[in-house]
């Protein structure tokens, strides 16, 4: 293994010198805030450094080094272009107080961006202001909670979920005070429409729903659905996450939804994981414009643009300023980039995904016999009920092919399930690729199930204890013994090993 950079550290070493500039004080720190001893850091070379980070980063998966199939999550290609785009150092050096009459750049973009959503989702009114899908999530029930308030309506306590969801929507539901209902799926993959009736009264606020669901179909039943809920007076929520495969297309204000949130870094490519930045606009409906985040920007009859604070209904700030401007440049610069033939987008996601599915269904089980739009769900329990083989076995042996793992055991009701999303940015080479390794990996299941089982074999980390790894993350350097609950002690190897070293 290469010496970590602690083991490399040789005492007296600099990369660099903090400079002291004459005539300054020393920062004064108070008594019970300084150290009574100095901090433990390694003392290297600037070349040690640099070596030691740049040998890290080649231990990274990302979509600039593979195929990253991550159902549900959509981690497409980010174009270079956007990057550029939003370096621009009118974009990149404005200040978030800048006074309106010196930010009328970005202001009109921001502006701009509003109206495309507004016409893809086929509503009425966005707020770009939510920093994330989940906070979207939570913004669009703070809309519903203000809604039905102001309509004198607040007995309404129960917000509807499907089984397949995802996995923010109940824990948005509860931070949002409301109560969760579950709804089932019926053998088509659709909502239970005879569930789904019993469960809509008149303490029903509203019904979160992605469509596409998250099993990648498209609910044949969604214009019943919308007319269940609105004869009972209750709302109807878009979860965005899977517009991917829409855009163009179909519209959720036509499908009937009144409120969408819209995961830009999924959708428009704002790069995305490992913890974010994203965008979640909020997209409404007339009646529930009022109530949007503050502050709203807007477009002014003397053509300039600024921002409205003068909303007395409104819901207030979810966000600081109006949300996270970089995603903003780089999923406007993409939308720009397809222009009216946005919803060519969509339909090569759809086209990618189908494609997979009609190679893979019969070499993995298939839960849903239907075409499927932008991603897709099989699931692996012939190979562990014949050869002992897991969803989790074929995701890490997939490493060894060269490809990121799809997600895996999600959506909950599908047993050992596997779940693909292509998008729209991969060529069929690619596609091909994978295919051949996933149908390499499932002759392997039944000819050398072992080879699957302590899969990866060139990972600079093998499988880890997956739970203990979540629940007791070791995440310092440390060569002392650290005791297990059964009194064992870890070996500082076992250590590193441990949190990826």
């Amino acid at each position: 293994m290469t010496k970590l950079i602690y083991e490399r550290s040789q005492a007296g070493r600099r990369a660099s010198e903090i400079p002291r500039p004459e005539g300054l004080p020393a920062a004064e720190v108070p008594e019970e805030l300084r150290r009574a001893e100095p901090p433990r850091l390694p003392e290297l070379a600037e070349p040690e450094v640099l070596r030691h980070f740049t040998e890290l980063s080649t231990r990274n998966f990302g979509i600039d080094t593979g195929f990253y199939p991550l159902g549900s999550c959509t981690m497409k290609y980010n174009p270079r272009v956007n990057e550029r785009v939003v370096a621009l150092p009118g974009f990149r050096d404005l200040h978030p107080l800048q006074e309106e009459d010196g930010a009328q750049g970005a202001l009109e973009l921001m502006w701009r961006l509003q109206e495309i959503l507004a016409e893809v989702t086929g509503l009425d009114a966005v707020s770009l202001q939510p920093a994330a899908g989940s906070q979207g999530e939570l913004t669009g029930l703070m809309l519903v909670r203000a809604y039905f308030n102001e309509n004198g309506d607040a007995k309404r306590r129960k917000v509807v979920i499907p089984d397949t969801a995802h996995g923010t929507n109940p824990a948005s539901v509860t931070m949002a005070g409301y109560e969760v209902t579950p709804v089932a799926t019926d053998p088509r993959g659709n909502i239970d429409v005879d569930d789904l009736r019993e469960k809509v009264t008149e303490e029903t606020a509203a019904l979160m729903l992605t469509n596409p669901s998250t099993l990648g179909l498209f609910d044949e039943n969604i214009e019943e659905i919308t007319r269940i809920f609105h004869s009972a007076g209750a709302l109807m929520y878009y979860d965005g996450a899977n517009l991917n495969a829409v855009c163009g297309i179909s519209r959720p204000g036509d499908m009937g939804f009144d409120i969408v949130h819209i995961n830009l870094h999924k959708t428009f490519s704002q790069p995305h994981g490992g913890g974010g930045p994203g965008g979640g606009p909020i997209a409404v409906r007339k009646t529930l414009e009022p109530f949007l985040p503050v502050p709203a920007v807007i477009h002014r009859e003397d053509g300039s643009f600024g921002l409205d604070y003068d909303r007395p209904q409104t819901i207030g700030k979810v966000r600081a300023f109006t949300g996270p401007f970089g995603v903003f440049v780089r999923s406007y610069a993409y939308i720009r980039s397809y222009g009216p033939r946005l919803r060519e987008m969509s339909e090569v996601a759809v086209l990618n995904a189908n494609y997979l599915l009609a190679r893979l269904k019969d070499a993995y089980d298939l839960p849903f016999d239907r075409h499927c739009m932008h991603e897709f769900v099989l699931s692996a329990r012939t190979l562990k009920r014949e050869h002992g083989i897991t969803a989790l076995d074929v995701a890490k042996r997939l490493m060894d092919y060269g490809f990121h793992p799809p997600t895996i055991y999600f959506p909950l009701i599908v047993p050992e399930a596997l779940m693909i999303e292509p998008t729209e940015t991969e060529p069929k080479e690619i596609l091909d690729a994978f295919c051949d390794a996933m149908l390499a990996i499932a002759r392997e299941a039944a000819e050398e199930p072992e080879l699957l089982k302590e899969a990866p074999h060139d990972r600079p980390v093998r499988r880890l204890d997956e739970v203990r790894a979540a629940k007791r993350a070791i995440v310092k350097y440390g060569f002392e013994a650290h005791p297990e609950p059964d009194g064992e002690p870890v070996e500082p190897r076992q250590l590193e090993a441990q949190k990826g070293g």
